[in-house]
């Protein structure tokens, strides 16, 4: 399978392996933060961390949409699901995240119309055809997803569909980085960029990570082959006293980003002053919202949302896990009262989760002896 396979080449992940061992210090240490949650993913599912030197350490980073969603997000859109005349739609991902009074899985087992979906579209095409009821689209994801979203509400303008509304959750993935630099907790010697994201906005606005935090950042791609390849340029970046921006997922990664789908974006959306990020507080300019001239369509106007705010449960560390102070283990609810059948803390909601992906590759291997 073409830019599969290649990247799965068991000779090349090999020698990459070897070299990375071969250039590493061994009397430092390394702590690289995969910012992306589909890296997190693929790296408990490939084993990565069991081909690196024990001193590098990959710390999982703030990179999973639905890991960083407030409490109160979620209380708010569930507010809205269950009144009269509404359907509420929302990802797979989402229906299990847990609000106050339960996920939108268990409203919709007490009787909220509250439906799945694949894409933006798809709630578009409920509103369409049931032109009678309220159809709210829970919007969430960084600047990956936001495009389709904008391109989704660009099209219910050009069919004057009336009765289609967005709840934005889109957040930016720049100000979640800045607020880690700025952390006094930050220990991180460099950053795998993520993929997804990149391809969106490109690799020229991470300059500010090197220019001004002097962290070198390696946009990656999500096969094993592309995790080793990009820590290996870390690991030459710090050998060699570099701190750049480089892009090894350049098959998929233009320089200046995708360019119509940063235009869409622009038309429809514009930042929000502050946002609550799960974990990690307020983060100013961090988050976007529909502008304006589309008002009609936003459903934080027509609804009048409270904006509720939400305080974690005091036992979850989600926060620490977020900054890469705790590793997912750690956390005192870990595999005890949080699992991924019963999540408290939404790290353990997502496949692209820490604490999930940590729960399914390592600790459940782990349980069993293996």
């Amino acid at each position: 399978m073409k830019y599969v396979d290649e990247f799965r080449d068991a000779e090349l992940i090999r020698k990459t392996s070897e070299e990375i061992h071969r250039l590493v210090d061994p009397n430092r240490k390394y702590r690289f933060m995969e910012v992306c949650g589909g890296h997190t993913f693929s790296i408990f599912r490939f084993g990565i961390q069991n081909l690196l030197p024990g001193n590098i350490e990959l710390v999982h980073g703030p990179g999973c949409p639905v890991c960083v969603l407030p409490m109160g997000r979620m209380d708010d859109g569930l507010t809205i699901a269950q009144q009269k005349n509404v359907i509420f739609t929302a990802f797979g991902d989402v229906m299990r995240v847990p609000g106050r009074k339960g996920s939108p899985l268990e409203l919709r087992a007490k009787g909220a119309d509250i439906r799945m979906i694949y894409s933006p579209l798809d709630a578009l095409k409920i509103a369409v055809d049931h032109p009678d009821r309220k159809v709210v689209l829970f919007a969430i994801g960084f600047e990956t997803t936001a495009p389709s979203t904008a391109l989704t509400l660009l099209r219910a303008r050009d069919l004057n569909v009336s009765n289609f509304f967005v709840f934005s959750n889109h957040v930016l993935i720049l100000p979640a980085i800045r607020a880690i630099l700025d952390s006094p907790d930050m220990r991180i010697d460099g950053f795998l960029g993520p993929g997804h994201v990149s391809a969106v906005i490109g690799a020229r606005p991470y300059e500010f990570i090197t220019k001004h935090y002097n962290k070198p950042l390696v946009i990656s791609g999500f096969e094993p082959l592309d995790l080793l390849q990009s820590i290996l340029m870390l690991v030459k970046q710090l050998k060699e006293g570099r701190c750049e921006v480089e892009n090894q997922y350049s098959r998929v990664v233009p320089w200046e980003g995708n360019v119509p789908a940063l235009n869409a974006m622009n038309k429809v959306f514009e930042v929000r002053p502050f946002f609550e990020w799960r974990g990690l507080g307020f983060i100013t300019q961090s988050a976007l919202k529909l502008r304006s001239e589309f008002s009609q369509w936003d459903a934080e106007v027509h609804f009048e949302v409270e904006g509720v705010r939400v305080t974690d449960p005091k036992a979850a560390q989600c926060g620490e896990v977020l900054k890469g102070v705790l590793r997912p283990h750690q956390c005192k609810l870990f595999g005890k009262e949080c699992t991924p059948e019963h999540p408290v803390g939404a790290l353990m909601v997502s496949s692209e989760g820490a604490c999930a992906a940590y729960y399914h590759h390592v600790h459940l291997r782990q349980a069993v002896g293996e």
